[in-house]
C-alpha cells in the first residue's frame, strides 16, 4: 500500500513547519495577554535577607510583583517530586519539594526569586533591575562525588549529607560471592558528565484563569495530562475538570519538556491574581540555568568471569546529582530506569545496581534522551570492550560467548523484565559486515602513515520502552470528510502526523490526505500518557489499530442496513464494506456522510455513535530494541582532534512504520550521544557553584561537520507482545552511540598506553593523554 506500513513516506507535517505554518507557544497571543519576567538568583547558595519591590512596582507598565510571600500567602502549592523511592534500609528517601519562588535560600544559580508582570517583556526586564536584594552569600558544592564527603556545604538542613536517597538491587552476598570465585574482574571508574538539554524550542508558557475558576494553560509539554494533574491537584488545589492543557506545536523535548516547572506555575498564579492572561517565554541563557540537565553519574562498575570467559556477575555503585531540588520524576532514572536492561544483552547469572542520589548546588537533573539506558549500556559496553583488551580476546567474540540465544526467548533478564525477542549476534555480524571490520587494520595502518591514530568501537545496545502502560486514541469522522485522528501522545518532532497516518491508512483503506492527527488539548480526550520513553509508536499506534479495529466491526453491523444483508455478511477490505461474494458496497467515508447527513436510517443505538470511536490500549509489557553500534575515530595527536571517520549501526525495531522516519531517529539520537561523548559539558565552579560553561560559546554542541554519513541498517525481528509487532526507536541512537565512540576513541590511543578516557573526549583531554604519552616515553 502506497501510505501504509512499511513505506518511507514522505512527513506529510514538514511543509506546514518548514514555511512558517507551525504554531508554536510563543506565537500564540491572547486578548488582554501580560507578560511574566523571572528574576533569578546569581548565587548558587545564599541566604535572602531584604528584598525591595518598591520601585519595581512603580516601574512604567508594571502590573504586579511577586516573591515567596505572595505565592505561600495564597496557598500556591509545591512542585512535587512524584516518584519516591525507598532506601536500601526500607526506610523512605528524605522528600523535599519546590516552590515556585525562593523562600528564604536560593539554592542554586538560576533559582527564581521575583516575578515581575508587566504589559511588555522590556517593561518586565526592566522592572527587574530595580529590584533591591541583599544577599547572604553560603558555601557551595557542585561537585557530584564530593557531596557527600565530611564538611560538604549542605543543600538541606534536614538531609544529611546531601543524600536524597541510597537505593540498591541485587543479592550483595551472592554478589561478592561470585567476584571472589572470579577467575578475572574487570573495573572501571566511569563518569556520565551533565548535559544541558538544549531544545530547538525553549520552554514557554501561558496561563489563563477565566472568571468561573477554570484554567487554560498553554505550554510546549510532552503530553498534557501529567501537568493537569499536578496543577489541578498539588499546586491550586481545583477539580481536574477546570484544567485544560493546550499544547502546541513543540520544538523539541527529549525528556526535559515533560515536567513542570516553576516558571508554567506562576503564569498561571499571575492570571488568577490579576483576571488576564500571562506569558512567559524563556531565553537561551534561561534555558541553561533553569532546564533540567541530563546525566552526571559518577560510577564504579565491575564485571567478574570465569576461566572461561563466560560472564558471572556484574556489580554498579553509582553517584547520582539529583541537584538541588527533585525534578518530578528524578529519583527513578538513575535507579529503576536503567535497572530494566541491567545486564545488557548478556545471559549474566548475577547483577547489582546500587545508586547514591546527592543534592547539589545545580541545576535539577531529570530525564534526557534515553533516560538511565544510555547510562547502563555505557557502563557494560565499555566494561565488555575493556575485558576484552585486559584478557587480549577478540571484543565481538567475547560478546558473542555470552548473548542472550535466540532460543532463550523469552528471556527472564531477572529483574523483572522479560525480553520477547532478538537476535543479536546477526545483528552484531550485519553491522560488523556493513562497518568493513575485517578492512579496519588497513585502515589504521594507512592512518598511521598519515600521523594520524585510528581506532574502532563496538557498542551493543538493549534498551526497554517504558512509561504510562495506556494509551488512548479515538477516531472522529468530520463534516468534510475528513478523518480526525486523536491521541494520547504528544509529537515533539518525530513525526507523528506522518507514522500515525500510515497506520491508518493500512487498516482503514482510507485516502493519505483525509486523514489528520490531533493532539495536545486535554479537553479532547479522558487521558493520554504523552511522548517519553520511546513509547509513542507501540503505545499510540496499537491504540489506533484497537479503535480501527472496533470501527470496521461496528461498520459492518451499519453497513448492513445500507446494504440490506445481514452483518454476517459484510467484508471490509480497501476501505469499503462489501457484500461477500457479489460487487455490492460503499466506501468508508460515504457510509459516515450518510449517517452524518440522515439519508441512512439507523437504529438509536447505532446512529447516536456512528463510525466514531474510542479505544484504550494496555500493554502487556514493555519493548526492547536492540542493535550493534561500531564506530571509527581518527586522531590528530598534536592537536588531540577526534575525527569520527565512519559510524555503523544495525538496529531491530521490529516492524518498520516509515523506514525514513526511523532513519531520522536513529541520526538524531546517534548525534546526540556522539555530542555527549566528544563535545558537551555542564561545567560548574566547583568553589562557587556558578555555570561555567551557559551559553554556546562555552557549551560546545554538535554540528553537521563533526558527523560522518551514517551506514544504517534495520534487522525487522517482530516484536511478540504487541499487534503490531512494533518497538520503540527514538532513544535507541544515544543509547548505543555513547560507548561506541569512546572504546573506538580508547583503542586509538591504546598504543600509547591509555586504557580509559572519560567523557567529553574533548581535544584537550586528548592532547593532554599524548603528551604523558611522550613525556614518559622521553623519560
Amino acid at each position: 500500500m502506497k501510505f501504509g506500513i512499511g513505506q518511507s513516506v514522505r512527513r506529510k507535517e514538514d511543509d506546514r513547519l518548514v514555511t512558517g505554518h507551525g504554531q508554536y507557544t510563543d506565537d500564540i497571543n491572547l486578548p488582554n495577554q501580560l507578560y511574566l519576567h523571572v528574576l533569578r538568583s546569581p548565587h548558587a547558595h545564599a541566604r535572602i535577607g531584604r528584598i525591595d519591590t518598591a520601585a519595581a512596582k512603580a516601574a512604567p507598565g508594571v502590573k504586579a510583583v511577586y516573591t515567596f510571600a505572595d505565592v505561600d500567602a495564597d496557598k500556591v502549592g509545591l512542585l512535587p517530586c512524584m516518584i519516591p523511592i525507598q532506601n536500601r534500609d526500607k526506610s523512605a528517601m528524605v522528600k523535599t519539594e519546590r516552590p515556585a519562588l525562593a523562600n528564604g535560600l536560593v539554592r542554586h544559580v538560576g533559582d527564581p526569586v521575583a516575578a515581575i508582570v508587566a504589559e511588555t517583556y522590556a517593561q518586565a526586564r526592566d522592572a527587574a533591575e530595580l529590584i533591591e536584594i541583599d544577599y547572604d552569600t553560603l558555601p557551595a558544592i557542585a561537585d557530584t562525588a564530593g557531596a557527600t564527603a565530611k564538611g560538604a556545604a549542605q543543600v538541606w538542613p534536614e538531609v544529611k549529607d546531601n543524600l536524597a536517597f541510597d537505593w540498591s538491587f541485587g543479592d550483595e552476598g551472592k554478589i561478592n560471592e561470585a567476584f571472589a570465585k572470579a577467575a578475572h574482574v574487570t573495573k572501571l571508574d566511569l563518569i556520565q558528565n551533565r548535559i544541558v538539554v538544549n531544545a530547538m524550542e525553549p520552554r514557554a508558557a501561558i496561563g489563563d484563569f477565566a472568571a468561573d475558576g477554570s484554567l487554560t494553560f498553554y505550554s510546549s509539554t510532552q503530553g498534557g495530562f501529567n501537568h493537569k494533574a499536578i496543577l489541578a491537584a498539588m499546586i491550586f488545589n481545583i477539580p481536574q475538570e477546570k484544567v485544560r492543557i493546550v499544547t502546541p506545536d513543540v520544538g523539541g523535548g527529549f525528556g526535559m519538556k515533560s515536567f513542570l516547572f516553576p516558571e508554567q506555575v506562576l503564569v498561571c498564579y499571575a492570571s488568577r491574581k490579576l483576571g488576564k492572561p500571562v506569558k512567559w517565554t524563556g531565553d537561551r541563557s534561561e534555558s541553561f540555568l533553569s532546564d533540567t540537565m541530563g546525566r552526571d553519574n559518577v560510577t564504579t562498575a565491575e564485571l567478574a568471569l570465569d576461566k572461561d570467559n563466560r560472564f558471572l556477575a556484574l556489580r554498579v555503585n553509582t553517584v547520582a546529582n539529583m541537584g538541588a531540588y527533585l525534578s518530578n520524576f528524578a529519583p527513578i532514572i538513575p535507579t529503576m530506569a536503567p535497572l530494566g536492561v541491567l545486564g545488557g544483552v548478556y545471559d549474566f547469572p548475577l547483577k547489582s545496581l546500587r545508586v547514591e542520589g546527592v543534592y547539589t548546588h545545580t541545576v535539577p537533573v531529570d530525564a534526557y534522551r534515553g533516560a538511565g539506558r544510555p547510562e547502563v549500556c555505557y557502563i557494560i559496553e565499555r566494561l565488555v570492550e575493556q575485558a576484552a583488551r585486559e584478557l587480549k580476546v577478540n571484543a565481538a567474540e567475547l560478546r558473542r560467548q555470552n548473548f542472550i540465544r535466540p532460543e532463550q526467548f523469552p528471556y527472564d533478564n531477572g529483574v523483572g523484565q522479560k525480553y520477547d525477542s532478538g537476535e543479536f549476534a546477526r545483528c552484531m555480524d550485519d553491522s560488523m559486515q556493513m562497518a568493513d571490520w575485517a578492512g579496519f587494520e588497513a585502515r589504521r595502518k594507512d592512518a598511521a602513515g598519515r600521523g594520524k591514530l585510528r581506532g574502532i568501537g563496538m557498542s551493543y545496545y538493549i534498551e526497554i520502552t517504558p512509561g504510562n502502560p495506556q494509551e488512548i486514541a479515538k477516531i472522529d469522522f468530520e463534516a468534510d470528510d475528513t478523518v480526525s485522528v486523536w491521541v494520547g501522545t504528544q509529537s515533539n518532532g518525530q513525526g507523528h502526523d506522518t507514522t500515525f497516518a500510515q497506520i491508518v491508512a493500512e487498516r482503514l483503506g482510507l485516502p493519505f490526505d483525509k486523514i489528520n492527527i490531533r493532539y495536545g488539548d486535554t479537553d479532547k480526550l479522558k487521558q493520554g500518557g504523552g511522548t517519553g520513553g520511546s513509547r509513542s509508536l507501540y503505545m499510540a499506534g496499537n491504540a489506533i489499530a484497537l479503535a480501527s479495529d472496533a470501527l470496521i466491526n461496528r461498520g459492518k453491523e451499519i453497513a448492513s442496513h445500507s446494504l440490506e444483508a445481514a452483518a454476517a455478511d459484510i467484508e471490509f477490505s480497501d476501505g469499503s464494506f462489501r457484500i461477500a461474494g457479489t460487487d455490492r458496497k460503499i466506501m468508508l467515508l460515504d457510509l459516515a456522510r450518510a449517517i452524518r447527513d440522515g439519508s441512512l436510517k439507523l437504529p438509536p443505538e447505532l446512529a447516536e455513535k456512528g463510525l466514531n470511536e474510542e479505544s484504550v490500549f494496555t500493554r502487556s509489557a514493555p519493548t526492547f530494541p536492540n542493535g550493534c553500534h561500531i564506530c571509527e575515530v581518527e586522531i590528530d595527536p598534536d592537536t588531540g582532534v577526534c575525527q569520527v571517520a565512519r559510524y555503523s549501526v544495525c538496529d531491530d525495531f521490529g516492524k518498520v512504520v516509515n523506514p525514513m522516519i526511523v532513519n531520522g531517529q536513529v541520526h538524531g539520537g546517534i548525534v546526540q550521544g556522539l555530542g555527549q561523548a566528544l563535545l558537551e559539558d555542564a561545567v560548574y565552579d566547583p568553589e562557587s557553584g556558578q555555570l561555567l560553561a551557559g551559553t554556546f560559546m562555552d557549551y560546545a554542541m554538535p554540528r553537521a561537520d563533526d558527523m560522518p554519513s551514517f551506514n544504517l541498517k534495520m534487522n525487522e525481528i517482530p516484536c511478540r507482545t504487541n499487534a503490531l509487532g512494533v518497538k520503540g526507536c527514538g532513544e535507541a541512537g544515544t543509547v548505543g552511540a555513547l560507548a561506541a565512540v569512546m572504546n573506538a576513541t580508547v583503542d586509538a590511543l591504546a598504543p600509547l598506553g591509555v586504557t580509559h578516557m572519560n567523557m567529553p573526549a574533548t581535544p584537550l583531554k586528548i592532547w593532554q593523554a599524548v603528551q604523558n604519552h611522550r613525556r614518559l616515553a622521553a623519560e
